[in-house]
């Protein structure tokens, strides 16, 4: 049979995906592995589809064959007793988040509104807010499986007793961006949503804050600043008291940045402050303390502009990387930066998951 009629079953349309010869939607990551096992021999070059808000990290693809995980969207097992769920990666983290409420947990993902699935998250390493107090996305994953780029199906990770590849594959999907192989689904850490929860507005966010109440978050935008505290509703009026800042009832995140372009800083915690200060004449941003993650946004902001952040940000041990970026400043800004010192490994890597390079070929730093 030649690659139409194999391919046929699969077939999709989606929205917003870019033009490719084909747009197939797997069922399962079994099929998902001959898809790209079907690629591999033909050299055809995979670009994986969650619900396409993280694909404008890295260097652009130019995909033979869009690969939907639209109908990977069950949610395969749960044990609120145990606090873990298994859920497929095409599930959008909304929807998980409104089911695991039914019965008041929660998987602590993303908070960025609309169509983000679970697999799309993990594979851009998005933590979101809550990673002060949580930890980073990837130390929530106890258990991955992928169809790796040259169609081998691997279940691996905590849940796992022997796990035969040697790698923590859970850890290397996260932030992976689709280049190593397709996330079929993964068990996930839970935990109880807490019963009272509170947002305080205050005049002077620091480490110290991020450190002295075990905050949810600590966020400073150009327009307030902000301490995020769950717990009891006694544990919380004392903690207010000590911060003497402004109550609001429950956690209001503050709203996406939705500029033409969009960059992420990252630098060590105690230079926070200092990055703040770096944009916040020229630039919308949300920083959070205690982590070290700066988003800027501007409609108006040149690859000059965005440089010398980039230049600021490396002599301090940190990066600025793309999210989004303007048509105008394609030419003239990098969406990595300086290749980290980590790049020859990664290739490595990248090598014994996807030999032929077929998945999102050339995403990575130094084109990995």
């Amino acid at each position: 049979m030649n690659l139409v009629g194999q391919l046929a079953p699969y077939e999709t349309e989606v929205a917003g995906a870019p033009n490719a010869e084909f747009t197939v939607a797997p069922p399962s990551v079994e099929d998902a592995a001959r898809i790209l096992d079907l690629a591999c021999e033909r050299g055809l070059r995979v670009l994986t589809w969650g619900g396409g808000t993280h694909q404008g990290y890295g260097y652009g693809v130019d995909p033979d064959v869009v690969l939907s995980t639209h109908r990977l969207d069950r949610l395969i097992d749960w044990s609120p007793d145990d606090l873990v769920a298994v859920v497929e990666a095409g599930v959008k983290v909304s929807t998980l988040e409104e089911r695991l409420a039914e019965k008041g947990q929660s998987a602590i993902l993303s908070e960025i509104p609309g169509g983000a699935t679970v697999g799309g998250s993990i594979a851009a390493g998005i933590s979101g807010w809550r990673r002060l107090r949580y930890g980073p996305i990837r130390d929530r994953i106890l258990e991955a499986t992928v169809a790796t780029g040259d169609g081998r199906v691997i279940r691996a990770g905590g849940r796992v007793v022997k796990n035969a590849t040697g790698y923590d594959i859970p850890r290397l999907m996260t932030g992976s961006l689709g280049s190593l192989g397709v996330i079929g689904s993964v068990a996930l850490k839970l935990w109880p949503v807490a019963l009272h929860a509170a947002t305080v507005t205050v005049e002077d966010p620091t480490l110290a804050l991020a450190t002295a109440y075990r905050p949810i978050a600590v966020l400073e935008t150009n327009s307030a600043s902000a301490v995020y505290l769950s717990g009891t509703d006694e544990a919380l009026d004392e903690q207010i008291a000590s911060l003497d800042g402004t109550r609001a009832d429950g956690h209001l995140w503050p709203d996406p940045l939705d500029h033409n372009t969009v960059l992420v800083m990252r630098v060590p915690s105690r230079h926070t402050a200092a990055a703040v200060t770096q944009v916040e004449d020229s630039w919308d941003f949300c920083a959070a303390h205690g982590v070290g993650e700066i988003r800027i946004g501007s409609n108006t902001a040149s690859s000059d502009d965005a440089n010398r952040l980039r230049q600021w940000a490396e002599a301090h041990n940190g990066a600025l990387v793309v999210e989004r970026l303007a048509d105008d400043l394609r030419s003239g800004f990098d969406p990595w930066g300086t290749p980290p010192a980590t790049a020859g490994l990664q290739r490595r890597v990248k090598d014994a998951f996807d030999p032929v390079g077929v998945c999102n070929p050339g995403k990575l730093p130094g084109g990995v």
